[in-house]
């Protein structure tokens, strides 16, 4: 079912037929410092259920007490106390708004909505959204709560928004960009499932599959969890990455991937690594027991089914599957690095962040971000 969004205050709609699909892990990442594309998907939007926006209250004045209440179990440099439930779209399906000239300001190239809503209703001129454009953000439309309401979308074309949306759920998105960086959708997803399967380790170690899932995911385990005999299959790293931050176990866990489309993982995994539902959000749940972890579905989709498209096409006998030499098909400058920030994010709203081994790794990354992993 289609939504569109009109302005709370004259009705007018802002807004094109949209689907509801899950919030993106990534939707408060910072990259790089470059521009970003849009992160919502065209005719798409999602829903925060997070307060966001001003006003911020700084974690010495919340206390852990109040930070408990809000769903927040580590220390965070500041807590939002707007409202919860912003929806977000990409850019392109907005409609009639106009910029708010006077709350523009941006840190670098574009605006970052640090003075709150930018975009007001053309008809009204009530202050309904923030257009957020600048470099290192995601770009996106964030609709203020209670400046909008939904309204089931009629379209009188014909057209489908909702097939459009659901021919795109499982698509997967290529770890590496043209350009041979790690893609940030990679990394921000990486760094959500990480802090997930750090508390699913319980403090054990952790073995996971060679290949995709163990470049995601190898190095970090193995810096922050305490080696054993099931280690992750990657090699070690002497240096600060190597100190375990996590309680001494023996017993290693094992990790798998487990899914729509992929066999039945025997023996049972401890850990499953599992899609989240790119409508609902909600991870596909593993037969036999194990744990699940939730990957964003585009990522998940890319470890479980990896594919090398071909990079020139060919014509003749080329056997299917064999590659051209010219060009190499992309490969990464560096090693993989799950995002700090979103793994920092995540797991400050585990409650298993209140346990003192995980608590131990959540400050040292704090304080180390880009060291450890």
């Amino acid at each position: 079912m289609a939504d569109v969004f009109a302005c709370a205050g004259c009705g007018d709609v802002l807004t094109g037929p949209v689907t509801r699909v899950a919030l993106p892990s990534r939707a408060h990442h910072r990259y790089g410092h470059e521009m970003l594309p849009a992160l919502m998907d065209p005719g798409t939007y999602a829903a925060d259920p997070e307060p966001s926006g001003p006003p911020w209250r700084p974690w010495s004045e919340v206390g852990p007490q109040e930070a408990e209440a809000r769903g927040v179990f580590a220390p965070v440099d500041a807590l939002s106390f707007g409202a919860p439930g912003a929806v977000v779209v990409a850019p392109g399906d907005t409609r009639g708004t106009v910029l708010i000239p006077e709350r523009c300001d941006g840190y670098c190239l574009g605006l970052d909505g640090r003075d709150g809503p930018n975009l007001a209703c053309a008809r009204c001129g009530r202050p309904v959204a923030t257009r957020i454009d600048d470099c290192s953000l995601w770009q996106a439309v964030w609709l203020a709560p209670g400046a909008v309401r939904r309204i089931p979308a009629v379209d009188p074309t014909g057209g489908s928004p909702e097939r459009e949306a659901l021919a795109r759920e499982w698509e997967s998105t290529p770890p590496v960009e043209p350009s041979g960086h790690w893609s940030p959708r990679w990394t921000a997803a990486a760094g959500a499932a990480l802090a997930h399967l750090l508390a699913a380790s319980a403090g054990a170690p952790v073995s996971v599959p060679d290949g995709l899932v163990a470049q995601t995911f190898g190095r970090a385990l193995e810096a922050l969890l305490p080696p054993g005999p099931l280690a992750p299959l990657v090699p070690s790293v002497p240096s600060v990455r190597s100190v375990p931050l996590g309680p001494s176990r023996s017993v290693a866990k094992r990790a798998a991937l487990a899914g729509p489309g992929l066999p039945a993982p025997g023996p049972v995994p401890d850990i499953a690594l599992v899609p989240r539902h790119p409508r609902t959000g909600e991870p596909w749940q593993p037969p036999g027991g194990a744990e699940a972890v939730p990957v964003d579905a585009d990522v998940w989709q890319g470890m479980a089914f990896p594919r090398e498209p071909l990079p020139v096409p060919a014509t003749g006998g080329m056997p299917d599957g064999v590659l051209r030499d010219d060009p190499l098909p992309p490969y990464p400058h560096v090693l993989f690095q799950p995002d700090p920030e979103v793994f920092l994010h995540t797991l400050a709203r585990l409650p298993a962040v209140r346990q003192p081994w995980l608590r131990r790794i959540y400050d040292r990354v704090r304080q180390h971000p880009y060291d450890l992993f």
